[in-house]
């Protein structure tokens, strides 16, 4: 199960933290960037980690920018993907199990990486319940 990482520069820290987080963990990754702090634009990232996650080339998305918003309207531009904000353990979660979400963004300016570790633990560990949910998923896409 290989996880897709994209951030911005202002992402960019916390996400080599969670990427070397992630590797120690056994899990495979492919880092799509950014590759520093340096000014960058989110977009030249997630749409990248966007087509991964469609061509199956990832399991899943973690994206981080300043506020998480960005990155994740980015990602939720691509017709199957669903990228869901997460703050907290809770909303990870919830999208797993209620939403069947592929990519989980986080928000650099309020997020401490030990929170963050937290949250991609339950976002990975978790699954996707179908049954009612299963209606509601397959309505997102458009026809």
């Amino acid at each position: 199960m290989t996880i897709g990482f994209a951030s911005d520069h202002a992402g960019y820290e916390l996400k080599e933290k969670l990427v070397q987080y992630i590797m120690e963990k056994g899990y495979p990754v492919r880092d799509f960037g950014a590759f520093s702090s340096e000014s960058s634009d989110y977009p030249d990232y997630a749409h990248p980690l966007a087509e991964a996650i469609v061509s199956g080339e990832v399991h899943c998305g973690i994206t981080i920018c300043w506020t998480g918003n960005g990155i994740n309207m980015v990602m939720n531009r691509h017709a199957g993907v669903r990228s869901a904000i997460c703050l907290c353990e809770e909303m990870a979660y919830l999208t797993r199990h209620h939403n069947d979400a592929n990519s989980c963004s986080l928000a650099a300016k309020y997020t401490e990486p030990e929170k963050a570790q937290a949250i991609i633990d339950v976002f990975l560990a978790e699954g996707f319940d179908g049954g009612r949910h299963l209606r509601r998923v397959e309505k997102i896409e458009l026809k």
